[in-house]
């Protein structure tokens, strides 16, 4: 749709960009969980700058070389989220719908054919980077949010729409979070049921395809199989024989 050379290189790209969302996610977590000082932590933001970069080109790269870029531009706007938000810096809240933005980059194309592993993978990676971002916001305010497990589960309540109510953030940040996972859940959910409907009725209009291909394949051997018994009359030879099937034998009478 967007030319060769897009396509040429979003292959050549496809697993570079992979791995440097993986490291990203790592140096996201560590910061958090692990708490890292000095020589560590410095290594987890010099990470999470260098995959930034790495995102940041293959925007560039990509819109660049897109034949109609204007299109391209406002159907890509995720990939522009995944540039943008990083640069709001001090507000590490803002790398949690980065990695949200990632996951949902090139949905359709994965989802087709494995509908159920990318839903797993997805629903877990959300899960797990909500809860990331919301203990990252918690911690410290006394709130029923106070370590990582209650963050999690917390974060399936959440995603499931479920809401018992025993966990819930209490900061601004953590907030906003939730309005993002609640988002987030609602669309993974109706791109996975979107994309499930359209590879049925992809099989379905495959199907009726085949069937009525079949169809005019038979009369079309018909047609010419009439043709030719029309050829044999006007030459006045004998039609071919046509073998008759044998009587059944009926029910016999006795005078």
């Amino acid at each position: 749709m967007y030319g060769e050379r897009l396509a040429r290189w979003e292959r050549a790209a496809q697993w570079p960009m992979v791995v440097a969302a993986v490291v990203f996610l790592a140096s996201y977590a560590a910061e958090i969980l692990a708490h890292p000082g000095g020589v560590v932590g410095t290594i987890a933001e010099i990470l999470q700058r260098v995959t930034w970069v790495a995102f940041a080109v293959d925007y560039v790269v990509r819109i660049s070389i897109a034949e109609n870029r204007w299109r391209w531009f406002w159907r890509h706007l995720l990939d522009l989220a995944i540039v943008a938000l990083p640069v709001f810096r001090p507000l590490r809240l803002m790398r949690f719908f980065t990695i949200i933005a990632l996951i949902q980059r090139n949905t359709e194309s994965m989802l087709r054919g494995r509908v159920a592993i990318y839903t797993i993978g997805a629903t877990a990676l959300t899960v797990f980077v909500a809860a990331l971002a919301v203990y990252d916001e918690e911690k410290g305010s006394n709130g029923p949010i106070s370590s990582f497990g209650d963050a999690v589960w917390w974060s399936f309540e959440t995603i499931t729409t479920v809401g018992y109510g025993d966990y819930f953030p209490v900061t601004i940040g953590g907030r906003i979070v939730a309005v993002g996972l609640m988002i987030g859940g609602i669309a993974l959910i109706g791109v996975v049921t979107a994309t499930l409907a359209s590879w049925i009725v992809q099989r379905v209009s495959m199907e009726n395809e085949q069937a009525t291909a079949a169809t005019e394949a038979q009369v079309e051997a018909m047609r010419a199989e009439i043709a030719e018994l029309k050829d044999l009359l006007r030459a006045g030879q004998p039609l071919p024989a046509t073998p008759v099937p044998p009587a059944e034998p009926g029910p016999r009478l006795t005078p």
